[in-house]
């Protein structure tokens, strides 16, 4: 009866639709799918890289305290100063003959690094005085190297003397991060974190991001020596973004005092010679004196080495290599003694900070000499991975070391004036590099004596403050 109630013609009209709108489905349809699942397949390696970053650096709470973004933020800011210093060495070291390089170097040193030195120790009591703009703050240094790059690109080009003064400004906003940076941190601990753990994963992405951008800089570079400033621009305006994106806690200063970095009101030197609110809760303590001593020494070796192992390797590279290459072996080196010291230092998780620095001081001065008595390729690849290895290791226990004996109210600051010391001691190191005669055992030597005096001028306070345990500070925390 159904059947017979069926309009002629009905079942072989819907039979007739069907078949079409299968054969749309089997077809161009189908073809559609076909193409979103190739798209899926090449978009993913991006998202689902984007995704796997994003879950590690909001792991354990990260996210939630913004700490996860600060990592992200700090990995951007590494891969636009490693664009930078890709495209300025390439023009400034790379492109003219060793001797032509080393003046041009030296020009570029006293042009750009004999202000930074006056200017870098304004840059930590500058901003203390405005705890409550980090965020503008950060972007504003972020902001500054974008509109630098795009000035630097014209002048790798033209050779003009811009080069100098847009490089000076990019350095003294790098480091100006630098120290914000530090004074971020401590703001941003997720619960149960201590704060050498929360460094070393900022540092630990950072150094991925380095290791990410450097060849692609060095591709860009292939291209065009203007193509890896136009990718720091990028990078850098995508960081400016991005410190807005940071808690608004990030921004608070209840609280907080700014730090003096003396061990006790009898030390106190400068302007802060004459008495001063609560002198006892604002200085920092010895143990945290003489690390920040040994952190300034191995930092002092680092730009040594930086500049010092540059023009070395370029007159004698190493045997059978490029000098590029051979900058790129030790560089990488150094890069991987970095990581090794950072996810150690994580591991220990602030055990024994003094002996720790003590420790790893004593490894990479006994390493210079042997690099200088025994000078080969495979001895300075060595030194400059222990040193790596000995600079973040050392750095994170400086770190714990504040976290112990600084009271909360100062500690934020303490932390971006150390880090700004720091930045000044890399600055001599660099300095002096650049003035030594390319003699490897010499020149080794040197940064041996360097590492040494640092070891020796502290290892007694450390060791001192080691067997105290830290209750110097009881008085005060």
């Amino acid at each position: 009866m159904a059947a017979a109630k069926t309009p002629p013609g009905a079942t072989g009209t819907g039979g007739s639709k069907g078949v079409k709108g299968n054969s749309r489905l089997n077809g161009p349809g189908r073809l559609g799918g076909s193409l979103r699942a190739v798209g899926r397949a090449l978009h993913f390696p991006v998202t689902g890289t984007a995704r796997g970053i994003r879950k590690a650096t909001h792991a354990h709470g990260a996210g939630e305290s913004g700490l996860g973004k600060l990592i992200e933020l700090h990995g951007v800011n590494g891969a636009g100063d490693v664009m930078i210093t890709v495209a300025l060495a390439s023009t400034v070291f790379f492109s003219v003959p060793t001797d032509e390089a080393r003046g041009r170097v030296a020009l570029y040193l006293a042009i750009t690094m004999a202000p930074f030195t006056l200017l870098a120790p304004v840059i930590g009591p500058l901003l203390d005085r405005i705890p409550h703009g980090r965020r503008a703050a950060m972007a504003g240094a972020m902001l500054a190297r974008a509109l630098l790059a795009i000035v630097l690109s014209g002048a790798v080009v033209s050779g003009g003397l811009e080069l100098y003064p847009a490089a000076l400004g990019v350095l003294v906003s790098s480091k100006a991060y630098g120290v914000v940076r530090s004074a971020v941190v401590p703001r941003l601990l997720p619960p149960r974190f201590s704060l050498v753990k929360a460094n070393s994963r900022v540092t630990l992405g950072g150094l991925l991001a380095t290791g990410i951008a450097a060849p692609i800089g060095a591709g860009l570079q292939q291209i065009g020596p203007r193509w890896p400033l136009f990718g720091a621009f990028v990078l850098f305006v995508a960081g400016t973004i991005l410190s807005f994106t940071l808690p608004p806690k990030v921004d608070s200063a209840k609280g907080e005092d700014r730090a003096l970095l003396a061990a006790d009101e009898q030390h106190l030197h400068g302007p802060h010679r004459q008495p001063v609110k609560r002198p006892g809760l604002r200085t920092v303590g010895p143990a945290v004196t003489h690390a920040l001593a040994a952190n300034a020494a191995i930092r002092c070796l680092t730009g040594f080495l930086i500049f010092f192992l540059a023009f070395l390797l370029r007159e004698h590279p190493i045997s059978g290599q490029s000098a590029a290459v051979s900058l790129g072996i030790v560089g990488v080196s150094a890069g991987v003694g970095n990581a090794l010291g950072t996810a150690v230092g994580a591991w220990l998780r602030s055990r024994a900070p003094e002996i720790i620095i003590v420790t790893v001081v004593a490894g990479v001065a006994g390493a210079a000499i042997t690099a200088a008595v025994f000078f080969s390729a495979v001895l300075v690849a060595g030194l400059a991975a222990i040193a790596g290895f000995a600079q973040a290791l050392a750095k994170l226990s400086l770190d714990a070391l504040i976290q112990r004996d600084v009271p909360e109210l100062v500690r934020t600051s303490a932390f971006a004036r150390s880090e700004t010391l720091l930045q000044m001691s890399w600055v001599l190191g660099g300095a002096v590099g650049i003035a030594m005669p390319l003699n490897g055992t010499a020149g080794l030597a040197v940064g041996a004596a360097i590492v040494g005096a640092g070891w020796l001028t502290t290892v007694r306070g450390l060791l001192g403050s080691a067997r105290r345990g830290g209750t110097g500070r009881a008085r005060v925390a």
